[in-house]
């Protein structure tokens, strides 16, 4: 075992807070008594807080510190760790996803390519219970993690896409923001070649290369980026869903501000809007809304509520 992979062995073993006698750490890592003190002084100096107890039933362990020191994660935990991160992207509350996918900004680049692999063949070919957050076309946390960053320090990126119709094109862009509608992700940019605003689907997009070019943000028309996506879908001839949720919009944006914009129109009733091509999703999304509905659109929309609440309508069997 090399110095390094036995460093790490040690951390890790430490990071299961409980108490390791020196004699079992010599053990599990195959060294001296001696050897196991300086690896635990090296640790003490990069910063984390390891306790060592004296005499019958002492040991080591690895105290709570008031500082995060640099975490050490074998393969299989890294890959555990940015497929948890994505789905929480995908299927956290606002505040939570924005805050997962800085984290996987950190995470992501660092990971080598192995890992990289395995963390997207998993999270591809797993389904999430909460379906309404899943899609059948998963993002590669590599390009996610990419196009983020090249939003956050205004940098121009390049990178393959494929339209809705399968054909591929390069495309060199100024990223502005991600914007999640329901179920997806969209970058808005202005795209240089074109030399007019796009959105672009994330999951469509390969292979991105940011160009260490800074630039100044252009400002998106309409001043919104959410709003400029929203325009850009119901031009694709995406139908517009809206219904009239009688609750305050306090109440419905922890259950539903993730999938559905939340307009308050009285004091006792907001209208919501979102656009996907699925019913079964804006059904879904409503329900979760825990509050009487009304005024849905489109039709189709109503009518699968309709169903829904007949078929699971209580009937006492007495």
């Amino acid at each position: 075992m090399s110095t390094s992979t036995r460093f790490l062995r040690l951390l890790s073993l430490l990071q299961t807070h409980r108490y390791w006698s020196g004699d079992e750490l010599a053990q599990r890592l195959d060294v001296s008594l001696r050897t196991v003190r300086r690896d635990i002084d090296r640790l003490r100096d990069l910063g984390y807080p390891v306790q060592a107890d004296r005499g019958v039933g002492g040991g080591y362990q690895l105290a709570s510190g008031t500082a995060l020191p640099p975490l050490v994660l074998d393969d299989e935990e890294a890959v555990a760790l940015v497929v948890a991160l994505q789905s929480t992207v995908h299927g956290g509350s606002s505040a939570l996803a924005e805050a997962a996918l800085r984290a996987m900004g950190k995470v992501v680049p660092v990971l080598p390519a192995r890992l990289r692999k395995r963390a997207q063949a998993l999270t591809a070919s797993t389904v999430p219970l909460n379906s309404q957050s899943c899609t059948a076309d998963p993002v590669d946390p590599t390009v996610l993690v990419a196009l983020a960053q090249a939003c956050r320090d205004h940098e121009r990126i390049a990178f393959e896409y494929k339209d809705a119709k399968g054909a591929a094109t390069s495309r060199r862009v100024e990223p502005l923001q991600l914007v999640n509608v329901g179920n997806r992700y969209y970058l808005v940019a202005f795209d240089l070649d074109r030399d007019d605003w796009r959105s672009f689907r994330v999951d469509r997009a390969q292979n991105p290369s940011p160009r260490a070019l800074r630039f100044t943000p252009r400002p998106v028309p309409g001043g919104d980026a959410a709003g400029f996506v929203r325009a850009a879908l119901r031009g694709s001839g995406q139908q517009e869903m809206s219904a009239r949720i009688h609750a305050i919009s306090e109440k419905l944006e922890p259950l539903i501000g993730r999938w559905f914009q939340i307009k308050q129109i009285d004091a006792n009733s907001c209208l919501v809007r979102t656009e996907n091509m699925d019913l079964r999703w804006a059904a879904f999304g409503l329900a979760m809304s825990e509050a009487r509905i009304s005024d849905v659109q489109p039709q189709e929309l109503s009518a699968l509520l309709d169903s829904w609440s007949s078929n699971l309508a209580y009937q006492n069997p007495s």
